[in-house]
């Protein structure tokens, strides 16, 4: 019996040890964004990513918080060297930038697996698809509304917002005759100019850059002169804004925060803009108590603009796992706590004023064409410049902005061949 013990515990001994598998680290994936830490929805933001990766120990996320400003050259540089994060916040102004540098991943397999695709608004995934190919995500929406101070339009004996440019301008006047301030607002110069130009200039059912047969695009005013005459009248438009006293003076100066600062503060009646206003009412309630929300005065048809803010997603080594972190991204829990009011989401609505009554204007949305739009934006701002400060003739502007677009599509090499 002793011996059989003796056995039994060298056999125990010398029985090769059996090791549990090694736990894999988890996959890190770095993400971009651009969101202010000490707002709510940056607050929403980060809470929600821990809940995240909380629920799946195999992924943690790397967040580097970059100004909108410094992040498109930071991103352009890091694709570059090779060195790309795995998906990052974004304009929609760099989109065709980023897809003719061939960075970003074809989420077309993903998306058609993709539970909640029904629930994003399709005019938001077809701004983001090229060829038939999904090359990016809508993180929230940015589109315009007539914003509008109901007092001082009662004031001036109106009791409806315009409709259309003639209605805009009638308003205008008599609410600069009524109150001794001007009846409308806009930005002359920095990123919101050129979004301003593109809705009056789709509202006149003009494209500052067409798709051709062989794929690439043109600016073809010169070719059709009907289109150049729309054109000239959205030009045209602006001047008469300044030269009726429609807009302050100062207007041609304002950059978006003029803008804003000085419709939130009553200093003007109507303005075209965005549901982030909501922070301004916020921070001046007694100001913009009566400021109400309507669609944008039409030219020819109506039309506003649509800043979809992408996720972009570029070429991840982790693919997989890149994915099911930005479709929770859009996940209806993850859009109701951090974009409750700008959600590309159908099912999630916001508030009445800074919610539908934005996202309700989906279908009439447009926005840039998908080319590099560095220089392009430039000189639409530029446009606006020389028909404001310099006083140039409509007519001249609408013919060097369409020559000016076709030197930036030749230069990137995305100008049609074709005549």
């Amino acid at each position: 019996m002793k011996l059989l013990k003796i056995g039994l515990l060298l056999g125990a001994l010398l029985t090769p040890l059996v090791l549990s598998p090694a736990r894999a680290d988890p996959v890190t994936l770095n993400f971009w964004v651009a969101w202010d830490p000490s707002q709510a929805d940056g607050k929403a933001a980060i809470a929600k990513i821990a809940e995240f990766e909380q629920a799946h120990p195999d992924i943690k996320i790397k967040t580097q918080n970059i100004a909108f400003q410094a992040l498109h050259d930071k991103l352009v540089t890091s694709i570059a060297g090779g060195d790309a994060p795995d998906l990052s916040w974004g304009l929609i102004e760099w989109f065709g930038e980023l897809n003719r540098m061939n960075a970003l991943a074809d989420l077309t397999p993903y998306a058609a697996k993709w539970a909640d695709r029904a629930a994003i608004y399709p005019n938001a995934l077809n701004q983001l698809t090229v060829d038939g190919k999904l090359l990016a995500l809508p993180n929230y929406l940015g589109l315009r509304g007539l914003l509008y101070h109901a007092d001082m339009l009662k004031q001036a004996g109106i009791d409806t917002p315009p409709k259309g440019w003639n209605e805009l301008v009638e308003a205008s006047l008599k609410v600069k005759q009524a109150t001794g301030k001007p009846g409308f607002g806009i930005a002359g110069r920095g990123v919101r100019s050129p979004q301003e130009l593109i809705m009056y200039l789709a509202q006149n059912d003009v494209q500052i850059a067409r798709r051709q047969a062989d794929g690439k695009y043109k600016n073809d005013w010169a070719d059709n002169p009907e289109e150049m005459k729309r054109a000239t009248e959205v030009f045209a438009l602006y001047r008469q804004l300044l030269d009726k006293g429609i807009i302050a003076p100062q207007a041609p100066g304002w950059g978006w925060e003029e803008e804003d600062t000085n419709f939130a503060l009553g200093q003007y009646a109507m303005v075209v803009n965005g549901s982030w206003m909501r922070n301004r009412a916020d921070q001046n309630p007694e100001q913009m108590k009566d400021v109400r929300v309507a669609p944008p005065p039409a030219g020819q048809k109506a039309a506003t603009f649509f800043e979809i803010a992408p996720f972009y997603v570029y070429k991840s080594k982790h693919p997989e796992e890149t994915w099911e972190f930005v479709s929770f991204l859009l996940s209806k829990d993850y859009q109701a706590a951090v974009f409750p009011d700008s959600s590309p989401r159908m099912d999630v609505q916001g508030d009445s004023v800074w919610g539908t009554s934005f996202t309700s204007l989906t279908p009439i949305g447009i926005s840039f064409p998908p080319v590099a739009l560095g220089s392009i934006t430039r000189d639409m701002e530029e446009s606006i410049g020389r028909v404001l400060l310099k006083n140039e003739d409509p007519a001249a502007v609408a013919a060097w902005l369409g020559k000016q677009i076709n030197k930036s599509l030749r230069q990137s090499g995305q100008m049609s061949a074709q005549n």
